[in-house]
Parts: C-alpha cells; sequence; structure tokens
C-alpha cells in the first residue's frame, strides 16, 4: 500500500466542453438496479518510498526515476520540488506495439580474428531479434481515465510561471485537449502546434484519404504569467530561392528589409553602413542637422542574409505549424539510441529554449529515450526523468553519462516487481499462473485476462489488474464492487456453468472489509477468491548467471567473464528460431557456448558492497560490436575483460535485452 495519499490540493476548473463518459478520479460507487450514487472516492496521488539505486557523478538535483508519473509527481511534491517546464509524450492510445530491437553482439572470444574496421557493419550483417517495450492499447475510457489522474498530479508540481506541453497525435489527442481545458482552464491554453515529422516526398498517399505526417502539441501554462522567451529559427534559402526573394547588391550579397522604428543615431550608423534603401528609389541623405532623409518612399533596414553549408538564411519567428525539424530518422547517428518513440533533440532544444531559463527545472514523466533529460542538461537546466520501463532508464542513464550529466537514479518502491515494463510484466504472468489460459471462451469479457479450468469449479474467470494503469493497483471497494455488482452478473447466459471467479490484487485496503463487502452484496451463486499478485510476481524477476575470474595485472584488477547464461534470452532465442524454421530462407541465430555476446554492459563498483551503486568502471558494447570505455567511444571489439584501478567489491552486468544483474565478488 502507499505510505498515504497526498489530496489534490484544488479542484479541476470545469471547461465547456467535459467529457462525461469518464470518472476521473472522483470514483463513483454504485450498485446493480440501483442509480443513486452511494458513495464518492477521491484518492489523490499515492505516495510511496523510493529507493536510491544509483549515483552518477557529484551530487545534483538532477534525478532519473523508475517508476509512475503519479508515483514520481507524489516524490517531488512531498520534497517541495516545482517544476518550471514539463513535455510529456505519452502512449497515444494508437492501438499499437512497441518494439525494441535486440541485437546479439560479437563474442569477445573471436576478437582476435575479426577485422577492425573504422565504418560499421552493414545492417544485414547484425544478428537481432525484436522485444516488446509496450503495448499502447487501451480503452478510450480507460485511457482518458489514467491521462487525467497523471495530469492532475502533474499540475500539482509546476511552478506558477510553468508550462507543460503535451505530445499526441490524431488518436486520441483532440480528447486530451478537452481534458486539458479543464485541468488547465481554456483561458491558459496557449496553442497547438502541428510538427510535420518527415519531408513527404516519397510517402504511400492513400487512394481515399490523404497521409497522417504529423503530431499535435498541446500548450497549456499554469497561470498567465508564465515563462516565455519567444523563439526564432533559421530560414534557409538556396542561392537561386535568395536571388528570386530577395535585393542583391553589387558585392553578391542578399538582404531583405524591415521598417521598423529606430534613433537618429543608428539610422546615420546604418547610412554609413550602406543598409539603408526606399521602398520608391529615392535618394537618402543626411541634413545639415545630421537627420537622415530621403528624397521620395519610405527608409527601409537592409537585413542580409547569413551563409551555412551553401545556404543563405535569416532568423524567422517560429509560428505554430512545424515543418523545419525533421524526426528522429533523419538526425545524425550519434543522436539516435535505438528506442522506439525517441524524438529528435532539435524539438526539445526549441521548446527548452522557449519555455525556460537556465537553472530552472524540466520534467518528462514519460521520458523514454531520455532526449528531454539530455537536451535540458545541455542547455543548463536541471532535469527529471520518469518512466515506468528499465529500458527507457537503461537508455538515459548511459545517454547522460556519456553526456557528463550529473544525477541520482530511484526507484518506486510500490510492491511490483516488475520485469523490463508492465506489458512484458503482463505476457510474463500468463506463464506463471498455474493453468491460465489468455484464449478466453466466447463470452468472456475484455474485463478478465483470462480463465483457468478446473476439476471442481469447470472454467473460471481470473482478473488481474491492468499494471500499466496506477488507478488499477489497489483493491479497494469501487473496484470489488465493479466485479460484485456488475461483471459477474453478465454470466447469466452461462447457465450456471461458472462457479467460481479469481481476482489478483497489487495492494488492497483492507481484506476484512473487502470480503465483508463481498458476503453482504455478492447476489449469486458465484465464489469470489482473492489472491494476491505479488506472490506470482516474486518470481517475475529470475537473475542471470555469470561465471568469472577476478586478476591482479600490474595496478589492475581484472575481472574476466568466463561465461554467461540467459535463460529468458535462450527462450527468446529458441522462440525465434523456431519461426525462421518455417521460412523458406531462414535466418537462425546461435549463441556460443560461453554465451558473451548476449552481454550489453558491464560495471564495476569499488566503493560499495551493498545499497546504492557507485560506477568506478564501465564497458558498454555497441550493436556493431564497439565498445565505450567509461562513456568514451572507440573503435575496438570488447576482449571478454574489464578493469579497475582499485579491488572490485560489486559487478553489474546488462544482457542485450536490459535486463541486470549484480554479483558480489569475494576475497
Amino acid at each position: 500500500m502507499p505510505i498515504r495519499y497526498i489530496p489534490y490540493d484544488k479542484v479541476p476548473v470545469k471547461g465547456q466542453a467535459i467529457l462525461g463518459n469518464i470518472t476521473r478520479s472522483q470514483r463513483l460507487l454504485s450498485y446493480k438496479g440501483n442509480n443513486k450514487v452511494h458513495e464518492r472516492i477521491l484518492r489523490g496521488i499515492p505516495y510511496y518510498e523510493l529507493k536510491e539505486l544509483e549515483q552518477v557523478g557529484e551530487e545534483s538535483e538532477n534525478i532519473v526515476i523508475r517508476g509512475e508519473c503519479l508515483s514520481a509527481c507524489a516524490y517531488l511534491k512531498e520534497q517541495g520540488i516545482k517544476i518550471d517546464l514539463v513535455y510529456i509524450d505519452p502512449p497515444f492510445a494508437s492501438g499499437a506495439d512497441y518494439a525494441k530491437k535486440v541485437y546479439i553482439r560479437k563474442n569477445p572470444k573471436l576478437a582476435d580474428n575479426l577485422k577492425k574496421v573504422e565504418e560499421k557493419m552493414e545492417m544485414e550483417e547484425l544478428v537481432a531479434f525484436e522485444e516488446k517495450m509496450y503495448g499502447d492499447i487501451w480503452s478510450k475510457e480507460d485511457y482518458l481515465n489514467w491521462m487525467y489522474e497523471n495530469l492532475m498530479a502533474i499540475k500539482e508540481v509546476m511552478s506558477d510561471t510553468a508550462s507543460i506541453y503535451v505530445h499526441l497525435d490524431w488518436h486520441i489527442g483532440h480528447y486530451v485537449k478537452i481534458l486539458m481545458d479543464e485541468v488547465f482552464g481554456e483561458e491558459n491554453f496557449r496553442n497547438e502546434i502541428t510538427w510535420r515529422r518527415e519531408v513527404a516526398r516519397g510517402m504511400k498517399t492513400h487512394s481515399e484519404f490523404y497521409s497522417k505526417n504529423a503530431d499535435s502539441i498541446f500548450i497549456y501554462t499554469k497561470q498567465h504569467n508564465a515563462i516565455w522567451n519567444g523563439s526564432k529559427t533559421k530560414k534557409l534559402y538556396s542561392k537561386e530561392e535568395a536571388k528570386a526573394n530577395f535585393y542583391e547588391d553589387e558585392q553578391g550579397f542578399y538582404s531583405t528589409s524591415h521598417i521598423g522604428t529606430y534613433t537618429n543615431e543608428s539610422l546615420r550608423e546604418f547610412y554609413k553602413q550602406n543598409r539603408l534603401h526606399t521602398t520608391k528609389g529615392g535618394k537618402i541623405f543626411i541634413d545639415e542637422d545630421g537627420v537622415v532623409k530621403t528624397t521620395k518612399g519610405t527608409i527601409r533596414l537592409k537585413y542580409y542574409l547569413e551563409q551555412e553549408n551553401g545556404h543563405y538564411f535569416k532568423m524567422s519567428s517560429v509560428d505554430n505549424i512545424w515543418e523545419d525539424i525533421r524526426g528522429i530518422a533523419m538526425a545524425g547517428e550519434s543522436e539516435r539510441v535505438d528506442y522506439a518513440t525517441q524524438k529528435p533533440e532539435a524539438l526539445l532544444e526549441r521548446i527548452i529554449k522557449a519555455s525556460s531559463n537556465e537553472g530552472m527545472v524540466v520534467a518528462d514523466l514519460f521520458g523514454g529515450s531520455g532526449v528531454t533529460a539530455k537536451v535540458a542538461n545541455d542547455l543548463g537546466r536541471r532535469f527529471v526523468h520518469c518512466d515506468i520501463g528499465i529500458n527507457s532508464i537503461q537508455t538515459v542513464r548511459d545517454r547522460l553519462k556519456e553526456a557528463g550529466a550529473d544525477f541520482k537514479i530511484l526507484e518506486v518502491q510500490d510492491g511490483l516487481n516488475l520485469f523490463r515494463n508492465p506489458i512484458q510484466t503482463m505476457d510474463k504472468l500468463a506463464t506463471l499462473i498455474d493453468g491460465l489460459n489468455t484464449q478466453k471462451p466466447e463470452g468472456i469479457s475484455s474485463f478478465w485476462f483470462g480463465t483457468i479450468v478446473n476439476s471442481k469449479y469447470g472454467t473460471m474467470p481470473v482478473y488481474i489488474p491492468d499494471l500499466r494503469d496506477s488507478t488499477k493497483k489497489v483493491l479497494d471497494i469501487v473496484a470489488i464492487n465493479e466485479i460484485v455488482n456488475k461483471e459477474i452478473y453478465n454470466f447469466d447466459n452461462f447457465n450456471g456453468e461458472i462457479k467460481k471467479v479469481i481476482v489478483y490484487y497489487v495492494d488492497i485496503v483492507d481484506v476484512v472489509e473487502i470480503k465483508k463487502f463481498i458476503k453482504e452484496n455478492n447476489q449469486t451463486l458465484i465464489e469470489i477468491e482473492l489472491r494476491d499478485l505479488k506472490q506470482v510476481l516474486d518470481f517475475v524477476v529470475v537473475d542471470d548467471r555469470v561465471d568469472f575470474t577476478l586478476n591482479e595485472n600490474g595496478v589492475l584488477y581484472e575481472v574476466e567473464i568466463d561465461s554467461f547464461y540467459s535463460d529468458r534470452l535462450k527462450q527468446k532465442i529458441d522462440e525465434y528460431n523456431s519461426k525462421q524454421a518455417l521460412k523458406a530462407k531462414a535466418n537462425y541465430i546461435s549463441i556460443s557456448e560461453d554465451g558473451l555476446e548476449l552481454i550489453e554492459y558491464l560495471s564495476l563498483d569499488c566503493t560499495n558492497v551493498s545499497g546504492v551503486w557507485q560506477s568506478d568502471s564501465e564497458i558498454k558494447i555497441d550493436k556493431n560490436g564497439f565498445v565505450s570505455i567509461d562513456s568514451t567511444k572507440t573503435k575496438e571489439f570488447w576482449n571478454g575483460r574489464i578493469s579497475a584501478n582499485r579491488k572490485p567489491k560489486r559487478l553489474k552486468i546488462r544482457n542485450i535485452a536490459g535486463d541486470e544483474m549484480i554479483e558480489d565478488i569475494l576475497d
């Protein structure tokens, strides 16, 4: 259970358009056959303890949190931390599964036989399979309830001069816009940015409709006096465009003109620089009193175009149609981190510069690839990065360390022993619960996760809370009431064949109270059994195995990895190979006996024997097999070892799918 619920200080601002089909954080308790609302429950923000996992660099106020947005906001509010700019890129309710491509590394035991080339390998030479990162599959009502609670929590930790940018697309953006009107107030809506992600050339156009090539970014402020620095961008022109659209002088320079208010002193200076012209070809002169005048027309000031990489450009104010920032596919190789939902740094640079100042706190509470934190750090801002997925935390950790940032990594202690992310945890639960079949018989709704067939009870529907949605984790009176007074009545058409349902929970308000409620309100013959999901979740995360040898080599301590084994990856590779066997041209993945090609990252802690991790030496192997040593990239292949100048106390290994293990190094 949470330590406590932190109440929302303010009720939402009522906008003109209210979505009536979502319950928001005020959840209703009603009964079958009775339209009267008996009780209204307002939870607030659940506050859990946070455990510090690692300190990277020096002590600082920068934070990376593994956990949900709500839990992060509760922590920030409890600590009195105010956010000056929020950018979030939450799930789009698109119905899509997002996958991470997992690349098999080169085996370091064969390193001496590998040709060390400067250029990267061709992509077809890389052996890879895919791992699901998360499933963006929601019902509209569930998504909007979830998003409403997040927006309310985010508003609680925003400073009075803060802005929030919410990045969505056509799937759900217009509904969230209505929620934001309600939470922040219509008068605090500032703009809707339309970001055209890619150049249209070569895009396929559907026969009946137009191609979808834009996202929406909604901008709201906490109050009217928000930070706003304005925004300008470079408008590029070829020489032909410059010649057609601007003035060309004798030296071949191109200029545009501007009418403005200038002092006579500045006009005299511009006159000396030959930067004045008239609209009607009159002569410009300075009279005996030193006043700049013209014989005909209006005096205008020339703004010369500057040159960059063979193009001419001038600075222009940015409007709400952004076509000059390409998607991540067009970004440089050094920027891409192979993260499915990654956004380009230029996008966040524009937002952060416009709506924050140096030293302010910038937060991304659905942090993904960590682009917000990285750009905020580059621009001299403090940052808060939050995400529920371990791959996000690892990606941003490595990215920020390479950028020289100082930060600490915290993990929300909410009782969930999650796998890499909630969707993979849900998938693993299907294999860990004895007899569970997720292929439900006809008539069993999506409310139920699956069924278990028992000789005594027959078919038993099984409910498992959606681990993506924090509102589903606590089994309280409202949650059990939905089952007692709604869902089990849907089994009337089974003619008494369903005798029992199983309800799993992560947290429960009071077991005695819940069982009493079931006894008093269950008017059917169907038995309701409660089970603690945490007992199953304890088996979700199982460490890989490693054998290693510690050697002293002069002044260095060297850990040599003898073998590495991951049962999870073996199962995934076997699954991949079995699918390949059905193809005419199979491309099998083979792993050596020592398994070292399954390792992505190693770290040695020479400081602490337990608790917060201190990375005193680390190696990361990229998909091409090249290593970064303490965040410095090289063109060398890994040799199967990692060294430090002090005796290591612990070894951390991350496999290519993102699972991490820690081994003590004994004397």
